[in-house]
């Protein structure tokens, strides 16, 4: 085993998508597709526009959402989950079985 497997990714993992809002974002992404901020902010209830901001922001940088600007008037943003924030699919629906095996 190389010394970079004997790292623990838990810790990162949970900065990059950890919190009281990212999951949800990335949800909201990953399962209804590209969302305009408005309709996004509609998806997730309880957060606030700044709150929002944020998120995409640290989800952007950390390379899992990507925000696309379209040059038109009033100006149109859309946001949508990158090929990595694609990949995080597979771990939404195992969370989503674990929990419905915690239901039981």
């Amino acid at each position: 085993m190389s010394e970079n497997e004997d790292i623990c990714p838990a810790p990162i993992i949970f900065t990059m998508i950890g919190g009281k809002w990212k999951l949800s974002i990335l949800k909201a992404l990953i399962f209804k597709g590209t969302m305009r901020f408005g309709a996004l902010r509609r998806e997730i209830d309880g957060i606030t526009q700044t709150m929002l901001t944020q998120q995409l922001r640290a989800l952007e940088a950390d390379g899992l959402v990507e925000r696309q600007i379209f040059p038109e008037v009033p100006p149109r943003v859309e946001y949508s989950v990158t090929d990595d924030g694609k990949a995080l699919k597979p771990v939404f629906e195992a969370m989503h079985k674990w929990w419905l095996e915690q239901k039981r």
